[in-house]
Order: C-alpha cells, then structure tokens, then sequence
C-alpha cells in the first residue's frame, strides 16, 4: 500500500474487537514513533503503552467513553518541554514532536490494518494521576490501538483552496 492510500484510508476508529494486537505490529509501530523527525533530533516524548484489560474504570477517568477501553491497547504521547528544541522566538516545539510522532504511529497501525483514533480531549489531571507522570511531563494525546469494529464513515475535509495558498497568504 502506499502512503497515499494508507493516509486516504485511515480513519479514527470508534469501535473496536477485543483481539490481541500482535507483537510484531506492536513493535512495528513503536519504531515508526522512534524514527519520526523531531526537532533538532531532540524526541523529547515518551509513548506510553497501556493494557486496557482490568484497567477500564482507570482509563475512563481519563476519557470516558466505552469504546475507548475496548481496544487491547491504549498508547498516550507524553512531553518533556524542557528537553525540547526551543527556537530564538521562544516556541517550544516539544507538541510539534509528540505530534509527528503520533501521526507516524496512527499511519503505520493503519498500513498494518489496526484502528487508531486521535485523542486530545481528555482530562489531563485524571491522565497525570492514572500514569504517575512526573511534574515536568505532560500527557498530549491518546489513541485506542486495535482492530476496528466498525467503517469509515464519509470525511469532511475543507477543499484545498480554502488550506492552501502560493507564495504568500
């Protein structure tokens, strides 16, 4: 498959099997999330892979909806801005990295015909304490990763005129 059918074909999953996610996807896919570019090379993240299995309540304290725990895995991108590449104006580029990263993990999960679907809504203090993340680590996003259950529904996307422009704004 090539990337623009893996890109035009992932969508976010909202149902999934409770089907174990093999080791070798698994594996697979944490080192898509290490070869992703970061800024200055710095990978100031950390992935965080959890079982769902006996750990439902706890995780829907973080994001409470069914179809989240339903998934075998649920993976969290954590930060540690002060281990970011900072430019001169002061962005901090630490989210930019996670998010890279995140996007790498989604796209090969999707190649190797599991779900994913990108998180951000969720409550950062419930996700803190469920984690035990230390003081200078924030969580940033969240993703099921599993076996969807369920088929892309139709995408809305804006058309290119309206996200693209030439030479200037």
């Amino acid at each position: 498959m090539s990337v623009y059918d893996v890109i035009s074909q992932r969508y976010s999953a909202r149902s999934y099997r409770p089907d174990p996610v093999e080791a070798e996807k698994l594996q697979q896919i944490l080192e898509a999330v290490r070869l992703a570019p970061t800024a200055a090379n710095r990978q100031p993240f950390r992935f965080i892979v959890i079982h769902t299995k006996g750990k439902e309540a706890e995780l829907r304290r973080i994001y409470n909806a069914p179809w989240f725990v339903r998934a075998p895995l649920v993976i969290c991108g954590c930060v540690a801005p002060q281990k970011a590449w900072v430019r001169r104006d002061g962005k901090n580029y630490s989210d930019v990295d996670v998010a890279i990263a995140m996007d790498h993990l989604i796209l090969t999960a999707a190649e190797l015909g599991l779900g994913t679907c990108w998180i951000a809504a969720f409550d950062p203090v419930a996700a803190r304490e469920v984690l035990s993340l230390p003081d200078d680590v924030e969580p940033v996003l969240f993703t099921p990763l599993g076996y969807a259950d369920d088929a892309p529904g139709l995408k809305k996307r804006k058309p290119l005129a309206e996200i693209i422009s030439y030479e200037r704004w």
